[in-house]
């Protein structure tokens, strides 16, 4: 058993890196499409809702943090977001995945997952104060809340493709 971890965590199969490749360009068309709300001051970034994969499957970790860095080549702030957003989300799905490791219920699993993104939009209103010199806290709450229907309008389309549809695999 040992050995199988250890091959799927180094290789992927073609079948995996597929859908790796699929969630990463629905995270792209996604955003980029609806760029009007997608980047900003105010953010309703509907292409959020693939954070949620990292919950069913870790693959999906690099398959969403490179359609944000991928899709942030889009944004008015250039190569800056390319970077900052797409680490922060690798590090924000790696902390996430290890504190809904333990919790059985996928709906608790995605109201934490939820509100650990909406915190986490500190690093995009601490680029908007960097770049615009725009009000830190009043961002963080309103960048965050964004997020968080952004978060809960996703959760509840990939909880219910969830039902349908073996993320796990």
């Amino acid at each position: 058993m040992k050995n199988k971890e250890m091959r799927s965590a180094t290789h992927w199969t073609t079948q995996e890196m597929t859908k790796m490749a699929l969630v990463t360009s629905l995270y792209v068309v996604i955003t980029v499409f609806l760029s009007v709300i997608s980047f900003g001051a105010i953010q309703i970034r509907l292409s959020e809702m693939f954070n949620y994969l990292a919950l069913y499957n870790k693959r999906y970790i690099l398959a969403v943090t490179l359609g944000v860095a991928i899709a942030n080549l889009a944004s008015p702030n250039g190569l800056l977001d390319v970077v900052v957003g797409s680490v922060c989300t690798f590090l924000v799905l790696i902390i996430n995945q290890r504190l809904t490791k333990n919790i059985k219920n996928m709906k608790i699993k995605m109201v934490v997952t939820a509100i650990v993104f909406a915190i986490s939009m500190f690093t995009v209103a601490g680029q908007l104060t960097f770049l615009y010199d725009l009000p830190f806290f009043y961002n963080w709450l309103i960048i965050g809340l964004g997020e968080l229907a952004s978060m809960t309008v996703g959760g509840i389309i990939i909880y219910f493709v969830g039902k349908k549809i073996d993320l796990t695999k």
